[in-house]
């Protein structure tokens, strides 16, 4: 039993004080990852009633984790476990591409789709959540009642620009962060994958140049390859993506049709675009008369709940807008439901008449679904418990990356979404790594697949979707073993 001195900072009965022992069994608790960044500590009440120590050692216990940078107090709030800083240097920015190329992707772009399908891969390569995070069951009861009540469902279509209440659940939701759109507006397709081919048809035909990110999300470049256009890669920052005034100058010497680009939090960077950067991007495409795609589908995951503004929203009214918004909840709900959607601006028309040709509707029930839930007000509570646990799991991953990898490896530190980019030692061929660790039941993404010129040689794209645990912790050593040979 507690006697009334350990009830006070006074000297511990094993030698230290009361609040020190405190705080060195919480700094532990986060050292091996039980207490994860991002997670909330208890009351400094309810802890002091959990322990039978007084207010004053919680307390003092938790300025000594404030003071080790271990924790952080949020007004309002309370404790939180502090995001480490940066423990390695990030990877470094690419050097403009002079000229245009065509896209060539290799084969371990397939190979990496395939191994979605294997659960018993270890999924560094895919960037997918694991769905232990997502609201899986309740989505499916509401699939499930659904069916029961309503028996004709599926017996029509559901044509272009696609299910109105899904439609005016993503439009009420997009006035939030800034971006006045209305039902009228959007176009729903099979995940933002569609949207995107959609899009690139709107605007391009083959033989155009587009501009993108470099690295660039490999989906998009496997796109532009199949419609036979060509890429312009633009460096982008792993804190600040896009360089805009690389893009500004770039399009001045070359023939740019339109600009894909992901502002919030970039794939692979996880870079976040400043926003007075994002409102002169906007101003340059304009003048230049060159239209933007704008893929948002990490939009909502910012580790600190921050929702940056689309491009969209600097771009005046959607009937004029040069941008076009696309985003899906492929990386927040349900990646199995393919729901996704377009805000075509000027281009909405022909978008809708592109969906009309290539897949006609969205199947309706899992539309309906998503817009049942998005309206339930459920969705807002999901996404602070997905950033939390995603937020944890990059620390988690960075910090085994920095203490299995060999020296001069370097990584990203995202403020948001699930991946890393890692650039790794000169010589290790990402190629040749991506085929060895899949024989040993690992899945990466190597980086000359985020390149039209298959650039980046000696990088990885590792994801952190799923949660550490001891699979996870000894494919990552393993795969430090095959980087040091």
């Amino acid at each position: 039993m507690v006697t009334s001195n350990a009830l006070h900072p006074a000297a511990h009965a094993t030698g230290g004080f009361l609040y020190e022992h405190l705080a060195d069994e919480l700094g532990k608790a986060i050292d091996r990852g039980a207490l994860r960044a991002g997670d909330r500590l208890p009351s400094v009440r309810r802890l002091a009633q959990e322990r039978s120590v007084s207010v004053s050692t919680v307390l003092e216990a938790y300025l000594q984790l404030e003071n080790a940078g271990l924790i952080e107090v949020r007004p309002k709030s309370g404790h939180f476990v502090r995001r480490r800083a940066a423990l390695t240097a990030e990877p470094r920015a690419p050097r403009i591409a002079q000229r245009p190329s065509r896209v060539s992707v290799t084969d371990a772009y397939t190979k990496i789709l395939v191994a979605m399908r294997d659960p018993e891969l270890v999924p560094f390569g895919c960037a997918t959540i694991d769905p232990s995070y997502l609201p899986m069951a309740q989505l499916n009861r509401i699939v499930a009642q659904m069916t029961r009540e309503m028996t004709t469902l599926g017996a029509r279509y559901e044509p272009a620009p696609g299910l109105l209440t899904l439609r005016r659940q993503i439009a009420r939701r997009s006035v939030e962060f800034g971006v006045a759109l209305s039902e009228h507006d959007l176009c729903t397709t099979i995940g933002a994958t569609e949207a995107i081919m959609l899009a690139l048809r709107a605007v391009a035909k083959p033989g155009d140049v587009i501009a993108v990110e470099s690295p660039a999300y490999f989906g998009v470049l496997q796109q532009i390859e199949a419609l036979g256009l060509r890429a312009l890669e633009i460096p982008a920052n792993p804190r600040t993506g896009l360089d805009v005034s690389a893009f500004e100058e770039a399009i001045r010497s070359q023939p740019v049709r339109a600009l894909f680009v992901t502002p919030t939090i970039s794939n692979p960077l996880g870079g976040i675009m400043p926003e007075d950067e994002r409102e002169r991007l906007v101003k340059i495409a304009r003048r230049a008369d060159i239209p933007i795609i704008e893929d948002d589908v990490y939009g909502e995951l910012v580790f600190d709940g921050s929702r940056p503004r689309p491009l969209r929203s600097f771009a005046g009214p959607s009937e004029d807008s040069n941008v076009l918004l696309v985003g899906s909840v492929s990386k927040t709900l349900a990646p199995g439901y393919r729901v996704g959607w377009i805000a075509g601006g000027r281009y909405h028309d022909q978008v809708v008449r592109l969906k009309f040709s290539s897949s006609l509707a969205c199947p309706p029930l899992l539309g309906m679904a998503i817009a049942e839930f998005l309206s339930s007000g459920g969705y807002d509570r999901h996404l602070r418990r997905l950033r939390t646990a995603v937020a944890g799991n990059v620390e988690r991953y960075r910090e085994a990356i920095a203490q299995e990898f060999p020296d001069g490896t370097r990584v990203s530190c995202p403020r948001g979404g699930f991946v890393l980019w890692v650039e790794l030692p000169a010589g290790v061929d990402a190629l040749a790594l991506h085929e060895s660790a899949l024989r040993r039941g690992i899945v990466i993404a190597p980086g000359p697949i985020f390149s039209a010129r298959q650039r980046f040689t000696n990088f990885i794209r590792i994801s952190a979707g799923t949660p550490w645990d001891d699979r996870i912790e000894s494919g990552m050593k393993t795969l430090a073993r095959l980087v040091s040979r």
